[in-house]
């Protein structure tokens, strides 16, 4: 693999048996070209989010070490969605979903373009995803706030649980 740059992918699920789904999507993402997987965090139990009328998620988080472009490892991680099921068309914002894989880091880099930004926007708000990343990414840093460990421990945790 040449140049690999570390990057961090957000995991979510809340249909279906969501804890078994994250642990395939892991294996998932350690079979990706040009990628190995470094780190799976632990599986958290979270409360529903921005739509609050629907099961609890189970969230976590992956380090890698890629070759992949940033965008080719979106496509390669929204192609595993559609392997499980997903199909963002005909779903709605924030609603429940068979698999969610974000890309939260890549590298120190900041992009801002149609479909991919990184760091994954309101990362720093949103403990459902610090909580794991800081798992996983303790030492990385979040454009404009710093290392994850410290955005983590600044956020409220609410009623997010180990599984």
């Amino acid at each position: 693999m040449s140049a690999a740059v570390t990057a961090c992918i957000g995991l979510g699920a809340n249909l279906g048996d969501a804890a078994a789904t994250l642990r395939a999507a892991f294996d998932a993402i350690a079979e990706l070209a040009d990628t190995r997987l470094v780190a799976a965090s632990p599986l958290y139990v979270t409360p529903a989010w921005g739509l609050e009328d629907q099961p609890d998620f189970v969230n976590a988080a992956a380090r890698v070490e890629t070759a992949l472009a940033p965008a080719a490892l979106l496509e390669a991680l929204l192609e595993i969605e559609r392997r499980f099921g997903r199909d963002r068309s005909r779903e709605q914002r924030w609603g429940p979903r068979t698999l969610d894989l974000d890309l939260l880091l890549y590298g120190d880099a900041v992009i801002d373009l149609p479909g991919l930004q990184v760091p994954h926007p309101r990362l720093h708000e949103r403990a459902f995803a610090l909580v794991p990343l800081a798992d996983v990414a303790p030492e990385l840093h979040i454009a404009g706030h710093g290392p994850v460990q410290e955005a983590a421990f600044r956020i409220e945790r609410g009623a997010i649980a180990a599984l």
